[in-house]
Order: structure tokens, then C-alpha cells, then sequence
């Protein structure tokens, strides 16, 4: 379109000469150059899912090297057998029904009269009947609730057996156990009992018609019933047939026949079956183990729950439960953690300097060089990974560790997808301007190298060494889920072992599975998305001004 108007009308005494730094206009502009690394910052702050993905990392850092402060008055290597594949439990969390460590339990009426009797026994003193409504509400009482009841018919009885579905506290359940002891910890045990009012030594279980098989007791024949003297459950504790724990027994107390036919299960009455002495006592030790009445040790039975405060000085509380072996679930993710960590970190940054060195001298050099050590990366990308960890820890791991076979297996051939991108990168930038520049003046190639071109190259290779973290991570928690590298001990394991140890037993314990799986995702997916983030951060075509 042309231009109509007409400049030469304008009047003269319009126009003004402007002397420098003068502002011809009311708008003034504050733009500002900003570093690159400011830069960056502003960009990957907007990406919202690379800001919770570091967030996320953040916390799982800090569970790793934090959780170990908060276990007090034990470490990682603490095992406790007896509470192996524990659900999580916290006395804390438990006031609000979280972590109490309760599972629910499916068994017939004598099977749930049998959990009951748990509490009852922890309560008895001596007085020969506990009836089970007067153990509701004891903290040792392994039923929390009957959650519902089913009908089931049995073809040996020609009757119907009632079949409970309760909620059971299985630190509880454990009960009573037996155990050798010296006679100065039997001592120990008692002076601890009388300071803190807290009951570990229980009575021993007699060996008779209701209980065939109690320890400490000779083969005897009684109307022509044979029993042995063999070690049986401790926590039967009370009179019962062998095979239907509450029947015919009389005095009040009520056969499983009765429970079926309606009557309370709180009413039943447990009538002991202690050892006693002559004069009527109750027996809390035996002499085992051979040696004199001095020098043996002490047979005894003890209220394990309780056994375990006096021994560690605290409840048992596991704020994840506890893995296959009885360690702390929390501690072993934490040690699983650091170690997957540990390893993915180290081999970025190995790849990084290697990768970095190698692609530059490729990239820079070009020709015959960048030929040759192409044909050198081309030759090592083809060996299988696997192949190589299998046969390092077949045998260097021997000489060195599996750790250190493991980190030479990834670094062996890790370092070629960094060398590739830092060539890349190098033929991009080497012919431009100011590279040309500089070696008109004399810069030498390390310096064009290092100083010019790499640092223009940093926020793809940053990249790419954060995303070469989740890769290693995963790698490791197979080959250690597959059982080829093998990181579990006393003093530390990692994901993949736990893992390993738990797809055996996850349908029965899904929190040994659950726990560490999500650990592995959160890692994978957060690392994922915080290097994508650094990746559009340093993307230098993306750089502008602060808003």
C-alpha cells in the first residue's frame, strides 16, 4: 500500500535535538541480559513435573540417610527371627488405626480360642481359670476383633463348625517361646520383672493326658495312651484333648460342641496346666544342657513380646514391618537406597569424564581419529550387558568385591552413549565463529577444546548423565531381583534383593514387595522427569530474558 502522508507539512518548531542518554519516549525497557545458569533455573522452574519429580528425590534422599537416625537403640544389622515378615506397626500411628500391625486370620473355633488363650496366659497368675472376656482389652491379647464368622459342615462329625475371620496382632501371636539361658541372665531377668512390674518368666507346661509331649518329662503310658517328652508348643498352656483343645472337660469350662451351638466365645474358661512341685508350686525352670545344679543352664518359658523389651529395651516397632529374615524393612530400604545410589552416581559421573573425553577428541579431530575410535565403540556396544555383569561376577568379583565388578561392568560400556552425544555436539560447534576465531589467535586445541566447545556442550551431557541414573538403577535391581549380582548381607542389601527375597512370599506379605517396588518407581519415574527437565533447561535454543 503506498504511503499518502506528507512529511514536508510538518512544522519545523516540532523537532528538537536529542543529546545523548536523552529518552525520547515515555516507555522505558528494563530488559537485562542473564547468565545461562539463571537462565536455566528460570526455565526449569516452570516445568511442573520436573519440580515435583526433585521434590520427590528430595524425600526419598532423605528417608535414605535420615531413617537410620530415627531407629533408636538398633541399626540395620539388627535381626530378630521371631518377628520375620512383620507388617508395619507403630504404637504412635496404631491410636489412629494406621500401622497396627494386625492381619486378618482365618481358622475354626479351637484355632481362634487357641490365639485367645495368648492373652489369657499373659494375664494369669497362678489363680487356675482365666475366662477369655476378661482378657478384652489386654494389650497382650492377640485378637483385636472378630471381624465375621461362617458355617462349615464337618463329614467327620456329622455337624456344623463355626469358622471365625478375626483381626490378629502376629507380634502378639507369637506368644510364649522356650529358651536355654544361663542362671545369672535368669537372675537379670528377674530383678527386671520386680523394677519394672513386667512379666517375662511364665510357668512351665506339665506333661500329661491334656498336653502329650511337654518338655522335661519321661515316655509314660497312661490308660494305654502313650505321651513323650518332646518340646511342644508352649503357648498350650491349658487343659485340653490333643486334638480339640476345649472338650469334656467340665467345671464350667465348654467343649468346642457347645461353642457351636451358640454359647459366648467370651465365656469360655481356661483351666492351666502347670508344672508344679510337690508342695503345689509353680516350676519356672528346669535344669538343661547337662552340668550341675550350679554351673547348667535354665530351661524356661517366656512371654516372648515382653522378652524382647527387656532385651532391647523398647516395643516392638517397625514403621514398614519387617523383611523375610526379621530385619527392619525401613532400614533395609534405606540401605537398598543408598546403595542403588551410590552405584548409579558413581558410574555417571566415571561415564561422564570418560564419555566426555572420548566423544570430544572424536568430535574434534574428526577424520582418521573419529574413524578409529568410532570402530573401538561400535565393537563394545555390541557385547551384551548381561554377559559382561555375569562374567565379572563370576570371576572378578572373587578378587575384588561384587560392587566393584558391578561398577566395572556398567562403566565398560556405559560411557558410549555420553561419547556420542559429546560428538555430536563437537561437530555442531566446532566450525562456528568464535572457535575460529580463537585458533586464529593461537589458542591451542586442549584449550579450544575445554574452554570454547565443551562448556556450550555441558547442558546435553548434564542431561544425559542424569538420565543414565534410573537406567543403572534398574539394571541393578534385576540383575540383583535375577540373583546374578548378589548385594544382600548383614550389613546391607539393595532393592533387587529384597525384591528378590519377597516374590516367594508377596501373596501372603505384600508388604515386602510393595514397599521396595514403589521405592524402584518413584525413583525411575522421578529421575526420568527431572532429566527431562534439565534437558529443556539447558537447551540453548530455549535461552531469552527474564521476565
Amino acid at each position: 500500500m503506498k504511503d499518502t502522508r506528507n512529511f514536508d507539512t510538518l512544522p519545523k518548531e516540532k523537532f528538537a535535538l536529542a543529546n545523548k542518554g536523552d529518552f525520547i519516549s515515555d516507555t522505558v525497557f528494563k530488559d537485562k541480559p542473564i547468565g545461562s545458569f539463571k537462565d536455566a533455573w528460570i526455565r526449569f522452574r516452570r516445568n511442573k513435573a520436573s519440580i515435583v519429580a526433585a521434590g520427590i528425590i528430595l524425600i526419598i534422599f532423605l528417608f535414605a540417610f535420615l531413617t537410620p537416625l530415627f531407629t533408636f537403640g538398633y541399626d540395620s544389622t539388627f535381626l530378630d527371627p521371631y518377628y520375620a515378615k512383620m507388617g508395619p506397626r507403630n504404637l504412635t500411628l496404631a491410636k489412629i488405626g494406621i500401622a497396627t500391625g494386625a492381619s486378618d486370620y482365618d481358622g475354626s473355633e479351637k484355632n481362634i480360642v487357641r490365639v485367645y488363650s495368648i492373652g489369657a496366659a499373659a494375664l494369669d497368675t497362678g489363680d487356675n481359670k482365666v475366662a477369655i472376656k476378661d482378657t478384652y482389652g489386654n494389650m497382650y491379647q492377640p485378637v483385636r476383633e472378630i471381624t465375621g464368622t461362617k458355617t462349615q459342615f464337618n463329614l467327620l462329625t456329622q455337624r456344623d463348625d463355626m469358622f471365625y475371620t478375626a483381626k490378629v496382632d502376629p507380634y502378639l501371636n507369637i506368644g510364649f517361646i522356650y529358651k536355654d539361658i544361663e542362671q545369672a541372665e535368669y537372675y537379670k531377668i528377674l530383678a527386671w520383672q520386680e523394677e519394672t512390674g513386667i512379666q517375662v518368666l511364665y510357668p512351665l507346661i506339665a506333661s500329661n493326658k491334656y498336653n502329650p509331649g511337654a518338655p522335661f518329662e519321661h515316655k509314660q503310658v497312661t490308660n494305654n495312651t502313650t505321651y513323650y517328652a518332646g518340646l511342644t508348643n508352649p503357648n498350650d498352656w491349658y487343659k485340653s484333648s490333643q486334638y480339640t483343645p476345649l472338650k469334656d472337660l467340665g467345671n464350667g469350662r465348654y467343649s468346642e460342641q457347645n461353642l457351636a451351638n451358640g454359647v459366648d466365645i467370651g465365656d469360655v474358661v481356661f483351666e492351666d496346666n502347670y508344672l508344679r512341685d510337690a508342695e503345689g508350686n509353680l516350676v519356672y525352670f528346669k535344669n538343661s544342657s547337662g552340668g550341675t545344679s550350679e554351673t547348667s543352664q535354665f530351661k524356661v518359658r517366656i512371654l516372648y513380646y515382653n522378652y524382647y523389651r527387656y532385651k532391647n529395651g523398647f516395643e516392638p516397632e517397625y514403621i514398614f514391618g519387617t523383611d523375610s529374615q526379621g530385619y527392619d524393612l525401613a532400614l533395609r530400604m534405606a540401605d537398598g537406597v543408598r546403595l542403588s545410589l551410590l552405584i548409579a552416581i558413581c558410574v555417571s559421573m566415571i561415564n561422564f569424564v570418560i564419555g566426555a573425553a572420548y566423544g570430544a577428541i572424536e568430535g574434534y579431530y574428526g577424520g582418521v581419529v573419529d574413524l578409529t575410535l568410532e570402530r573401538v565403540s561400535d565393537i563394545l556396544a555390541g557385547v551384551p550387558f548381561m554377559i559382561v555383569a555375569t562374567l565379572f561376577q563370576l570371576h572378578l568379583a572373587k578378587q575384588v568385591g561384587a560392587i566393584p565388578s558391578l561398577l566395572f561392568a556398567f562403566v565398560m560400556t556405559g560411557w558410549i552413549g555420553t561419547a556420542s552425544r559429546v560428538r555430536t555436539q563437537f561437530y555442531r560447534f566446532k566450525n562456528q565463529e568464535y572457535v575460529m576465531a580463537a585458533r586464529t589467535l593461537g589458542a591451542r586445541d586442549a584449550r579450544i577444546i575445554w574452554k570454547h566447545i565443551f562448556p556450550n556442550s555441558l547442558g546435553t551431557i548434564i542431561t544425559s548423565s542424569v538420565l543414565v541414573i534410573p537406567g543403572v538403577i534398574f539394571s541393578e535391581s534385576m540383575l540383583s531381583f535375577l540373583g546374578i549380582v548378589n548385594l544382600g548381607g548383614s550389613k546391607s542389601t539393595s532393592l533387587g534383593t529384597l525384591l528378590s527375597e519377597a516374590s516367594g512370599l508377596w501373596t501372603n506379605y505384600p508388604h515386602l514387595m510393595l514397599f521396595p517396588a514403589l521405592i524402584i518407581s518413584l525413583l525411575m519415574i522421578s529421575f526420568n522427569l527431572f532429566g527431562n527437565g534439565l534437558r529443556d533447561a539447558f537447551n540453548p535454543s530455549l535461552r531469552g530474558v527474564e521476565e
